[in-house]
């Protein structure tokens, strides 16, 4: 029989990073994937959504660069050219994964793998042993029992991705990050948009401040807050309104976007503890069988592709390091690629009020930076807000604007050092730079 000292199930963010750093530690590894190296991020999830934004993107710069001087004339987007540009950033960060797999020296099968027990593996009619497993499953669009949310006129983000002609107009149900970045995509380039959303606001994860903004920005999308889908049918959606009104939107399209469920078919045999479906874990990705972990989304720590490679790391050092590492959610950025960019790190300034915590807070409008004023004038958007400790002490930082996800890592590193903010007032920053907002931000912190 085959033995590994580690076998690794999924090959998203958090299986191939988890096998690389297990095999350059010296240990046999052999990494199972049942469909494309990369898992749901470099095929399904963030290299493609942010390719098609990135088109749609340029298409809206053209079409609208007259008073910029830039003459464009009767700019087009051409769906196909975008799919096929797409199709070669996945293809890429594909080609990619497997060069870095195969320069770490680990095992690959593709082939769907089924868990006999926690030290025995089956896949492509063979068994094989492991001291330790590590779960990457994943996750897959969730599909809730509405009536008619499996007619022929209701996609899910997969769909999206890969769709060869445009609708005229698509209703979304769902106001988070998947949903909105969609509705942004599709905005872009002339579809008529509506967004159904069962809370008050876009973005639950978000600033409720910013997330108006982002909203706001999104100004070609009809959004719907506080509204409960009964029934989707062939002509669109039907829900009721917050006032418990019965309303619906007519589109050609329904996209399902209300978030995502663990895939954890082939796990069974292992009897593992669950919460609300999710594997559950301890802080060092260890589950209730002490030689499997879980990583990534399908244990629902924290559904993000740069999550699930730090939670690899974490599993790796549990199991093979000297010192065990655990893996802490709070210093944990987040960012959505809309044309209007939200990204942020740390508890929000609503958190903190209904934990009761005492906070200091400053925001700083993108309207007073000199590099926005100079990019985008009158059409600015967004803000940065900061959020600190009453001696001073960074916990939380959101910003939405220009280059917002290419900001935000630093907010992880002055939340996770525990930096105060007085050390930021310090900092020499470039000018003129976006990054400014959160100088501005630290100076207008009173501490």
């Amino acid at each position: 029989m085959e033995k590994y000292d580690l076998i690794v199930i999924g090959a998203g963010p958090g299986g191939y990073e988890a096998a690389i750093k297990a095999s350059a530690l010296g240990h046999s590894v052999l990494l199972i994937e049942k469909d494309r190296l990369g898992g749901t991020c470099a095929n399904k999830g963030c290299i493609p959504t942010k390719s098609l934004l990135h088109c749609a993107k340029a298409y809206a710069a053209a079409s609208s660069s007259q008073e910029l001087g830039v003459e464009v004339d009767k700019a087009f987007f051409n769906l196909q050219k975008a799919m096929a540009w797409k199709e070669q950033a996945v293809e890429s960060v594909g080609k990619g994964v497997e060069l870095l797999l195969k320069n770490a020296g680990v095992q690959v099968l593709l082939d769907a793998a089924a868990c006999l027990d926690a030290h025995h593996v089956q896949v492509a009619g063979r068994i094989i042993e492991a001291d330790f497993l590590i779960l990457a499953t994943g996750s897959e669009p969730a599909r809730p029992p509405i009536p008619g949310s499996d007619g022929p006129n209701v996609i899910t983000s997969d769909e999206a991705l890969v769709m060869e002609l445009l609708p005229q107009s698509i209703a979304i149900i769902g106001g988070g990050v998947i949903g909105i970045e969609l509705a942004s995509f599709f905005s872009l380039i002339g579809v008529e948009v509506s967004v159904i959303e069962m809370l008050d606001e876009i973005l639950p994860m978000c600033d409720r401040e910013l997330a108006k903004l982002v909203r706001r920005g999104l100004d070609k999308v009809s959004f719907n807050l506080g509204c409960k889908v009964t029934q989707i049918d062939s002509e669109g959606v039907q829900f009721t309104d917050s006032k418990q009104k019965q309303r619906r939107v007519d589109s050609q399209l329904v996209l399902m976007s209300i978030g995502r469920r663990p895939v954890t078919k082939g796990l069974e045999a292992l009897g593992l503890e669950t919460a609300r479906g999710y594997i559950a874990v301890d802080s060092h990705m260890r589950t209730r069988l002490g030689n499997v972990f879980a990583i990534g989304d399908v244990n629902g720590k924290s559904m993000l592709a740069h999550s699930a490679s730090a939670m690899a790391e974490v599993a790796v050092s549990s199991i093979f390091g000297s010192e065990a590492m655990s893996f802490d959610p709070i210093s944990v950025p987040w960012a959505v690629y809309s044309h209007i960019e939200a990204a942020g790190c740390g508890p929000t300034e609503d958190q903190m009020k209904s934990q009761m915590r005492k906070c200091l807070c400053a925001s700083v409008p993108m309207r007073s930076n000199g590099r926005v004023l100079a990019e985008l004038s009158k059409r600015a958007v967004g803000s940065a807000k900061m959020i600190c400790d009453m001696d001073g002490t960074i916990l939380g930082i959101h910003i939405v604007g220009p280059y917002a996800s290419e900001l935000i890592w630093g907010a992880s590193v002055l939340i996770s050092s525990r930096v105060n903010v007085k050390a930021i007032r310090s900092a020499v920053f470039s000018h003129p730079s976006v990054s400014e907002v959160i100088l501005e931000c630290a100076r207008a912190i009173e501490c």
